[in-house]
C-alpha cells in the first residue's frame, strides 16, 4: 500500500494541472520503443486519479496532447489517439465507480469522427456524477483557448451586445474553456522539463509551479503527495504584500486583493 500523507484538506489544492512527460526518454533508457512509454503512462494516469480522488480534489486537468504533437512521426500520433480510444473503453466502470466526471478540452472537432463520438459518449456517461472532474485537454492549445475566447468575445461585440471599450479580464476567463471550474492552484510537471508548454497559458496565472525529474510513468502516489505537501508549505499572495496575505488566511482571493488596496490607501 503506497504511503499516504496527512496534508490537511484544507490546505489541498483545489484543482491540479499536470504535464505528463516524459514517457519517449523512460522507454528509451529501456531500450523499448516510444510507445511502450505511452502505454506505461497509463498506469501513472491510472494511480494519480484514483488518489486525487480520495484525497478530494475537485479538479484534476492532465495534458495529454497538444496541438504541437501533430508534429511528431504518424505512427506515434495514431496510437496516442488509439490510446486514448481504448483507455476510455477500459477505465470508464472506474470513473462511474468513483463518481468521477469526465470532461476533454480543445479542439475536438479536429479528430477522427469515431473518437470524437467514444469521447462525447464518456462525458455524456459520466455527466450525473458529482465527484472530482476529471479534465482531459487533448488537441489542446492555451493559445488556441484564449484564441477561441477572444472569438467568442468579439462576436458579442460585433452583435452589439457588448462594446470594445467595456471589455475586461472577465469577459475573456468567462469563455475559456474551464470557466465555469476553478482556477488551477497546483501546476505539476513531470521529467525535469521548466516548461507550460502552452498548456492553460490563462489559467496558470497564479498556481504554484512543481516540477519534478520523475518520468511520468515512474510517478507514483508517493510522488503526488510529494507535490501535495511542497503546496501546502507555499505562501500565495496573488500579488497581495506578504502580512497582508498572511493576515487574510483562508480568504478568497478578491477579498486579499481588496484588503491590499485599502492598506496602501490607509
Amino acid at each position: 500500500m503506497p504511503e499516504r500523507n496527512n496534508t490537511p484538506a484544507a490546505m489541498l489544492p483545489k484543482h491540479i494541472a499536470i504535464i505528463m512527460d516524459g514517457n519517449g526518454r523512460w522507454a528509451k533508457q529501456r531500450g523499448q520503443v516510444r510507445m511502450a512509454g505511452h502505454r506505461a503512462g497509463i498506469e501513472s494516469v491510472r494511480r494519480v486519479v484514483q488518489r486525487a480522488a480520495e484525497k478530494g480534489i475537485e479538479v484534476l486537468t492532465l495534458f495529454a496532447f497538444g496541438q504541437e504533437n501533430w508534429r511528431r512521426p504518424k505512427q506515434e500520433i495514431s496510437y496516442l489517439h488509439s490510446l486514448l480510444f481504448s483507455a476510455l473503453q477500459r477505465e470508464l466502470a472506474k470513473l462511474m465507480e468513483n463518481n468521477i466526471r469526465l470532461r476533454f478540452i480543445g479542439d475536438l472537432a479536429a479528430l477522427q469522427p469515431k473518437l470524437q463520438q467514444q469521447l462525447q459518449m464518456a462525458v455524456e456517461k459520466t455527466h450525473h456524477n458529482t465527484g472530482m472532474w476529471l479534465v482531459i485537454a487533448f488537441n489542446y492549445s492555451g493559445q488556441w483557448d484564449i484564441t477561441e475566447a477572444t472569438r467568442k468575445v468579439a462576436v458579442e461585440v460585433q452583435a452589439g451586445h457588448l462594446s470594445a471599450q467595456s471589455i475586461t479580464q472577465a469577459h475573456i476567463a468567462n469563455q475559456l474553456s474551464t470557466a465555469d471550474l476553478p482556477l488551477p492552484d497546483l501546476f505539476i510537471r513531470t521529467s525535469g522539463e521548466y516548461r507550460l508548454s502552452n498548456f492553460l497559458l490563462w489559467q496558470l496565472a497564479y498556481a504554484e509551479l512543481y516540477f519534478t525529474p520523475i518520468y511520468w510513468p515512474d510517478f507514483t502516489e508517493a510522488d503526488l503527495e510529494k507535490a501535495l505537501a511542497a503546496f501546502a508549505q507555499r505562501e500565495r499572495r496573488f500579488g497581495a504584500i506578504n502580512d497582508i496575505a498572511r493576515e487574510a488566511g483562508t480568504l478568497q482571493k478578491e477579498d486579499i486583493i481588496i484588503e491590499a488596496i485599502n492598506y496602501l490607501e490607509s
